[in-house]
């Protein structure tokens, strides 16, 4: 069988690395440091050493047993990785050894060293450390794939994003803000709104205070926003749609308030001739993968690379701290990401 050492292009590599391993599924005490055999890249892989791995909500579902990952992906937590390429498949073009990159993974990313798609790794920007760009791949392709190719934000239109202090709404705020829309969000206390008209906003919803149908109604003289992006799902449905223009989109990304949506009024879909959509992003195609990243390349990395956009840290922690980082995800108290470095 082949290894990592065996790759056609490869610098010394160790016999064994450390990730974060799982007793069981459960609570972040569950998570502790293991050691374990190098991944081993295929064909069209990388093989990053790990400097730094975002940690994200499926993190924590995957870690209580809730989001198993995709067949042939590692069962090692970790969606997100910035490092060095030490060896590549024989059929990855594009890259070379040496090269800093952060990646979009399948799994993995709580380790020393991860094996992903080349479609799904991004240059990172000169002078930016490890720790901002770990925390770029799941958000920004998760924006990009859901706001802008499926559901058509362009310049000019007005758009709302629930939790807008999350990983993915503060993304989504600069994002849209950067293409030329008018933005809306939601979050939970006077702190985060606060941090949501900093990074663009144009009014954010205290929803612990406010409805922010009520809100949007007034904001928009009843016209309701173009665009919604939703990680909330059932119990803010009704709300949502109510909240749209015509012609309106709703990209439906998570179901923390719920799956099922009951007693909802099919009417105004078709009244106002809406779109509700959704999608995940970790069984998508690696070929679906490299499309949402090649977009980024060409439309979002000018943004990135001039410091226009970028990630918000809310903490950095050491790989060691795993479990706290988890803590901290789960508490939701954090404004941006939580990144543990190696």
């Amino acid at each position: 069988m082949p290894t990592p050492h065996d790759s056609p292009s490869s610098t010394a590599l160790p016999p064994t690395m450390r990730h974060v391993g799982l007793t069981a599924p459960g609570g972040p005490e569950n998570l502790v440091i293991a050691e374990g055999p190098l991944p081993v890249p295929g064909p069209e892989d990388l093989l990053i050493r790990v400097e730094a791995a975002g940690v994200n909500r499926p993190d924590v579902m995957q870690r209580k047993g809730l989001y198993p990952p995709p067949p042939g992906a590692s069962p090692i937590l970790g969606l997100e990785v910035a490092g060095e390429i030490v060896a590549m498949g024989a059929a990855v073009e594009g890259f070379a050894l040496g090269e800093r990159v952060a990646a979009l993974a399948n799994g993995g990313g709580y380790a020393q060293y991860c094996a992903v798609p080349a479609g799904q790794a991004l240059p990172i920007p000169a002078g930016m450390d490890a720790a901002t760009a770990a925390a770029l791949p799941e958000t920004f392709f998760t924006v990009w794939a859901n706001v802008f190719q499926m559901a058509d934000l362009v310049e000019g239109e007005t758009f709302l994003v629930h939790g807008g202090t999350s990983g993915i709404g503060t993304t989504a705020i600069q994002l849209a803000n950067a293409f030329g829309a008018q933005v809306y969000a939601t979050a939970g206390s006077a702190a985060k709104c606060e941090a949501c008209l900093g990074l663009g906003a144009k009014r954010a919803i205290n929803y612990r205070e406010e409805d922010f149908q009520a809100v949007i109604a007034a904001e928009t003289q009843g016209r309701g926003v173009d665009v919604i992006l939703d990680m909330i799902g059932a119990s803010y449905f009704e709300r949502n749609i109510a909240s749209l223009a015509k012609d309106g989109r709703l990209a439906i990304i998570a179901l923390m308030g719920g799956a099922t949506a009951e007693k909802v009024s099919l009417a105004p879909i078709m009244m106002n001739r809406l779109r509700v959509m959704g999608s995940t992003l970790r069984p998508r195609t690696a070929t679906e993968k490299q499309a949402i990243r090649d977009d980024l390349i060409d439309n979002v990395w000018p943004l990135v690379e001039a410091g226009e956009v970028a990630p918000v840290l809310h903490a950095v922690l050491p790989f060691e701290e795993v479990a706290q980082a988890h803590r901290l995800m789960e508490a939701g108290d954090h404004i941006g990401k939580i990144v543990l470095t190696l």
